[in-house]
Formats: C-alpha cells, structure tokens, sequence
C-alpha cells in the first residue's frame, strides 16, 4: 500500500486532485487509517485513476466518469468515447463556422460594404408548377442536404426542371439550431406526392422586393440587411416568407467569388 504522496508520485496525480476524487467519491483510497485518517492507495488502483484522467483530458465531467466507472466495460467505453466524439466534433464543426466568420470580417473590415452596390427592384412572382420538400434541418448551413434528397429524387423520377429553383424559410424569424426549410423546383407537370416530396401550384405575388447578392453566401446577411432597410424606408410592409433563389452556385462555379443569389421578398403598401 502506498500513502497519498507516494501514490501521487507514481500515476502524475497531484495530492489536491486525489483528495478531491475521494471527496466527490469518483475515485476512493483502498484504506483509511482509521486513527490518523490517512489515505492509502493500492498498486491495483493504477489503472483506474489512469482511465480516470484519460476521460477527463478527453473532456469529459465528473459525473459523466462516475456513471461509467461504476459499470466499466470495453463496450461501454467503446460506446462512451463515440458519443463523446461525436459531441466533439459538432463542436468543431460550430468552431469552423465562427472562424470563417472572423475571417470573413478580418477580410472585408477596410473594404467598401457590398450592399452599397445592391439595387433593389419591384417584380411580380407568377405562380410556378413545383416539387418541394420541406424539413427541420439542424442549422441554415445544412440546406444542402435538401437539395441532394430533392436532386436524387428528380433523377430517380426522371423528372425535368425549368432551372429555377430556391428555398423559403418558414420559421417566424432567425433561429439559432433547428430551421424549418422548404427547397423547390420548378417542374413542367405535376404528380403525386410521395414521401415527404409535394407537388404543387405556389401561389402568384403580386410584388416582392429583390436584389441580386453576387459572391460567396456569406453576403447574403448584409443584403437581407440592406433589403430591410430599404423596405422599411420605402413605406412597405412584409407579406410572405422571403425566397432565396439560387441562380449561380456550387453546381455551376467553382469559384464562389462567382455565385450569384436572388432574395425575394413579398411586400404590400
């Protein structure tokens, strides 16, 4: 058996760590003298503060150890460390996104503002013969997903488009996690629905405000932005969901200095 200090030397453990594992009882001595209530640790016990100080390196809490200490097994900490990773890398994933943000500010910051550019025009939408799909995706960004199942279905249906295609946003306002999305093409005839893709007549808007955003979706804020403003100014007010109209994108470029969207807004006096 090994006091505290001798223990703490052989697994890299510090003493204030030791004690405070006993305290919340993740992790006890093999014995305490019951007259100087001295903590004695065993040899055997090596390879559980070990594991111990693997997962919480690894970022997982106290209690998240505690729970798979008690039932430890390797299926369980196979299981364990897939939902750990998992977690963590959706948390690169959000960091990658942040970090394209500050670059996305770092490199615009001296440059004049794209919206300065915008140019806003009234337009009739005509009513559209379309496919849709609409789902819950878990952030603005995964809209791609929908394209792919709405393209793969197209393509298993032999199904003809007109070229024209964009996504409404159904949520009341902007959501941080889950968005409820509905992508659409516009097609030359219409069948019957089948599994979660609709068939359908949109209906025809007599005005809605547009501008054209040229370059990567990161402008796309700034033009909802300016957009805003200028409805606002202008004395109108919002009638429908706003359509983000894909006329230039990855499908078509390469270079997304070379994109090319269409925003959509339904607007009444």
């Amino acid at each position: 058996m090994f006091k505290i200090g001798d223990f703490s030397k052989f697994t890299k453990v510090s003493v204030r760590m030791l004690r405070y594992y006993d305290e919340v009882g993740l992790f006890k001595p093999a014995q305490i003298d019951d007259f100087t209530g001295y903590r004695y640790y065993s040899a055997k016990q090596i390879s559980d503060i070990s594991l111990i100080v693997s997962l919480r390196d690894m970022g997982f809490n106290i209690s998240d150890i505690a729970i798979f200490m008690k039932e430890k097994s390797n299926e369980n900490l196979e299981q364990f460390l897939k939902v750990k990773r998992e977690e963590i890398t959706n948390n690169i994933k959000a960091e990658e996104i942040r970090l394209r943000k500050i670059n996305s500010i770092i490199k615009n910051i001296n440059k004049e503002r794209v919206n300065m550019k915008y140019n806003v025009t009234l337009k009739s939408l005509p009513s559209y013969k379309v496919i849709s799909l609409r789902d819950t995706i878990p952030a603005y960004d995964a809209e791609g997903t929908l394209w792919a199942r709405l393209n793969e279905y197209l393509m298993s249906k032999n199904i003809s488009c007109t070229g024209i295609a964009y996504a409404t946003y159904h949520d009341d306002g902007y959501k941080e996690g889950e968005v409820d999305v509905e992508v659409v093409m516009v097609i030359d005839k219409l069948m019957n629905d089948e599994n979660g893709f609709v068939f359908k007549e949109t209906e025809a808007v007599g005005n809605a405000a547009s501008i054209l955003v040229p370059g990567n979706y990161s402008n796309i804020a700034g033009a909802y932005t300016f957009l805003a403003n200028w409805i606002e100014e202008n004395g109108y007010n919002i009638s429908g969901n706003p359509r983000q109209v894909g006329i230039k994108g990855p499908w078509n470029e390469r270079n997304t200095e070379d994109y090319l969207s269409e925003i959509q807004i339904p607007v009444k006096k």
